[in-house]
């Protein structure tokens, strides 16, 4: 096996069928679609006499991949320095470059990323983006949120729902999100129904299904997105 997918689970190959325009919710939703779903456009419906509506979807539902990445290994040299400001370690930077390749040769690259503002997440994400050039070519947004919600109990699963929902679009199939522990591993958990831990630079690859991203949280709930791997960036993890 080639060592780049050592410490993994199986992965296996998606459909890129594009879909149509999501609608947000605006809370978590752990259950099924709603049954008063009107039509999304570009389907044909039918009425009956009834008053029932008949619909027949031409588009159809597509993998849709989540991939959460904790930060880099971050240094503790500079002890005046806030925490949301602590650089990478020089052993981070080097696990940075691995997980960036590592990612790539599994064919797991964001079109979409959306990354914590902390220093060490940015550094973590420009080290990545230096080595891999489909890293560069992703949509990128810092959001501050990310950074502080991480820190709050049973909070980071819903937030990168919402945030998810709202910078993507449907032809976006592969997101990433890099923040910090203990939010990411809780998150990571809760979409999967899976205890995950999440050492610095560890990723979890998650696959749900859906129309849209929207579709694919109601769809999966709490506890039903596959957890396709993780990945680490050295075998010693």
């Amino acid at each position: 096996m080639n060592a780049a997918l050592c410490n993994i689970y199986p992965i296996f190959k998606f459909s890129d069928t594009h879909c149509q325009q999501p609608r947000c919710p605006s809370s978590w939703t752990a259950g099924g679609r709603s049954s008063n779903r009107l039509p999304t456009p570009g389907s044909l419906v039918i009425e009956t006499a009834e008053g029932q509506v008949d619909e027949e979807t031409r588009s159809e539902s597509v993998a849709r991949r989540l991939i959460l990445l904790r930060h880099a290994k971050s240094s503790w040299a500079d002890r005046s320095l806030r925490d949301h400001d602590r650089p990478l370690s020089k052993s981070g930077r080097a696990d940075a470059i691995n997980i960036s390749h590592k990612l790539q040769q599994l064919g797991w690259i964001p079109e979409l990323i959306l990354c914590s503002d902390a220093i060490r997440t940015r550094e973590t994400l420009k080290i990545m983006q230096r080595q891999v050039r489909g890293f560069s070519e992703a949509e990128v947004h810092f959001i501050s949120s990310f950074y502080s919600i991480a820190a709050m109990d049973g909070q980071t699963a819903e937030h990168l729902q919402q945030a998810i929902c709202k910078f993507s679009r449907d032809e976006i199939l592969t997101v990433m999100c890099m923040g910090h522990n203990k939010g990411w591993e809780e998150a990571a958990s809760m979409f999967s129904g899976t205890s995950v831990e999440l050492k610095t630079c560890n990723a979890a690859l998650l696959e749900g299904s859906g129309k849209s991203w929207e579709e694919a949280f109601i769809l999966a709930g709490l506890g039903g997105w596959k957890l396709q791997g993780i990945v680490k960036p050295n075998i010693s993890q």
